[in-house]
């Protein structure tokens, strides 16, 4: 058998930029967004719920359907973006934001389940004290629920290294600018001759999957409401 090929290194390095980017993208207004229906009380808030579940429950080739026609040369965003001479399709930017969608209800629902985790006591004595919002979450809330958040990074990462179907219907497969590993292996399964790339390729997806789970099972497993939950 013979050593990986520059295209499965390409497609390999791709998909993980593109996932980094996305959860570094969609982190600030997951962490916002999970706080919110964390500790808000609003109207809406259980259609905003609703809304958030969307890229989980329909198609994936909707998803991707949807960002065309909003960052396309004739949507809105897409319009709006190449005034500033900014231009997302087919560009492996696309594809980040392909992945940031996909990967943010997981993101938001981890965070927002850490973030139930802590013990609401410990701000209202913090806010007793006279400590603002901003204090508390930064002083209280963000570094007690801080394991749960990174397991649902590494969700969200995971989801985002794995994402096809919004990539390949909103940016295509360019070699070295939309070809993630997904993709490459959904070409490899219709190419004659490519079972040696194509496993390669699957045990590298495998690979990084196992390790997203493992350190999310080490993260969830070490939180303070595991361990009281054990205690109990």
């Amino acid at each position: 058998m013979t050593g990986p090929t520059p295209a499965e290194w390409s497609a390999l390095g791709l998909a993980l930029r593109i996932a980094s980017v996305a959860v570094i993208v969609a982190l600030p207004f997951a962490l916002a967004l999970g706080l919110a229906l964390s500790r808000g009380r609003f109207r809406g808030k259980a259609l905003l719920e609703a809304l958030l579940t969307l890229p989980l429950i329909v198609p994936p080739v909707v998803t991707g359907y949807a960002l065309l026609e909003l960052f396309g040369k004739h949507g809105v965003l897409g319009q709006a973006l190449a005034t500033i001479g900014i231009s997302v399709t087919f560009r492996w930017t696309g594809a980040a934001i392909a992945a940031a969608v996909m990967a943010f209800p997981l993101l938001v629902l981890s965070i927002r389940t850490a973030f139930d985790s802590v013990d609401r006591r410990l701000e209202a004595a913090a806010e007793s004290l006279g400590a603002s919002a901003w204090h508390r979450f930064v002083s209280i809330t963000l570094p007690l629920s801080m394991r749960g958040v990174l397991a649902g990074v590494v969700l969200g990462f995971a989801r985002a290294f794995g994402e096809f179907g919004a990539t390949i219907s909103f940016v295509g497969s360019i070699p070295g600018q939309t070809r993630t590993l997904s993709i490459a292996i959904w070409e490899l399964l219709n190419q004659p001759g490519g079972e040696e790339s194509l496993q390669r390729l699957v045990w590298a997806a495998m690979a990084v999957a196992l390790a997203a789970s493992c350190l999310v099972g080490v993260l969830r497993g070490r939180s303070p409401a595991a361990e009281d939950a054990r205690d109990a």
